[in-house]
């Protein structure tokens, strides 16, 4: 493949400006031996995506194409790519992690997402000078082993958001051991909060929704909750106390969280789990107190193995789960009515950008 091609792509090229988009090109990594290149046709909108082209988690560079939530189709195979797992024309799917060392405890144990020397989608530079970029282009080129065949029964525009939010949603569940019976509850009903709703459901728990008013009760009820809590109302607090065992947090802010408030509802020996992004300045204040006394844990939770995000799909496809989406044409123009959308938090609950072939058109060089 000539050294000199270009991909096209949409995305931040001035941080003080990122609320306005501007189309790019740039030249991809040149293909390796474990590479495949996937010609995009829909990408999800993540918080993650916000967050990066704002410089949340600091300025990384520009120009630069967000977007891990991506299908396509196979274009190109690398040389050493087993070829009974993919062919030319295969529907896949690629999430936040392109890369990861394969060496280390981590990798070892099925844990790449946690993988220090991970390669991220986008927003990442390699050692030599190679940056990645991600979705919200015409084309990507990633390392086979994060590229996830999508099963038949699968939408493309709800399989998207599963790449990321969903994983992310599915992974404490699966981590935790949730199984029928198991009493769920899930703080912050929005992008991955909903799916991880549908995901707790599918995997037979009893599921909580936790919000801080009523705005979200009826939503929740539709999603299949079977409780609700209303997290400022101290009689609900009251009447849900020691009632769970596992509290997925899924809101945006952990300064929102009023974890002293909240943790009561978990039985003892319960945990709490955040996969939540905030900026970096966020801090969490607790007195140790609270946890020795009423045997609570607390911990993290990144996007899930390899195998948890194979294992998802199935699962989706299997149980029909289907994200709330909301379909936009990519382009300059609606990523930036997205963006500004997604800040009001005026989405229910997940953009899915498509129409990736009549915005770029013969510009793609991922033709199959």
């Amino acid at each position: 493949m000539s050294s000199d091609e270009t991909f096209n792509a949409v995305g931040v090229v001035d941080f003080d400006h990122w609320q306005d988009p501007k189309d790019f090109t740039y030249h991809p990594r040149p293909m390796r031996p474990h590479d495949i290149q996937v010609k995009i046709i829909a990408c999800g909108i993540c918080g993650s995506d916000t967050h990066c082209a704002k410089g949340d988690w600091g300025r990384a560079f520009t120009p630069l194409a967000v977007g891990h939530e991506i299908i396509g189709h196979v274009t190109h195979i690398g040389t050493e790519v087993d070829k009974s797992k993919f062919k030319i024309g295969d529907r896949v799917g690629i999430g936040p992690e392109c890369e990861c060392c394969g060496k280390c405890y981590r990798c070892k144990h099925e844990l790449e997402s946690n993988c220090v020397s991970q390669a991220l989608t986008y927003a990442y530079v390699y050692p030599d000078g190679t940056k990645t970029q991600g979705g919200y282009a015409d084309n990507i080129r990633v390392n086979d082993k994060f590229v996830f065949q999508i099963p038949d029964g699968l939408e493309t525009i709800y399989a998207a958001p599963l790449l990321c939010g969903g994983i992310t949603g599915l992974r404490p569940l699966l981590d935790y051991g949730v199984k029928k019976g198991t009493k769920v509850g899930v703080s912050g009903i929005g992008g991955i909060g909903h799916m991880t709703i549908l995901f707790a459901k599918a995997l037979g728990a009893e599921v909580t929704a936790i919000s801080r008013g009523e705005k979200k009760r009826e939503i929740s009820k539709k999603l299949g909750a079977d409780h609700y809590i209303a997290a400022s109302d101290e009689s609900q607090l009251k009447e849900g106390k020691d009632s769970l065992d596992l509290i997925v947090n899924t809101a945006s802010s952990f300064s929102q969280t009023h974890l002293e408030s909240v943790m009561p509802l978990l039985k003892p020996n319960g945990r709490m789990t955040f996969i939540t992004a905030p900026e970096l300045k966020e801090k969490v204040e607790i007195t140790p107190f609270f946890f020795l006394f009423n045997n609570y844990s607390i911990g993290g939770s990144a996007a899930g193995s390899v195998k948890q995000i194979e294992y998802m799909l199935k699962l989706a496809a299997e149980k029909h789960i289907k994200p709330w989406v909301e379909t936009i044409d990519i382009s300059e123009k609606n990523v930036k009515e997205a963006w500004r959308r997604m800040e009001e938090g005026d989405v229910k609950f997940r953009f899915v950008l498509t129409g990736y072939d009549k915005y770029f058109g013969k510009k793609s060089s991922g033709e199959i």
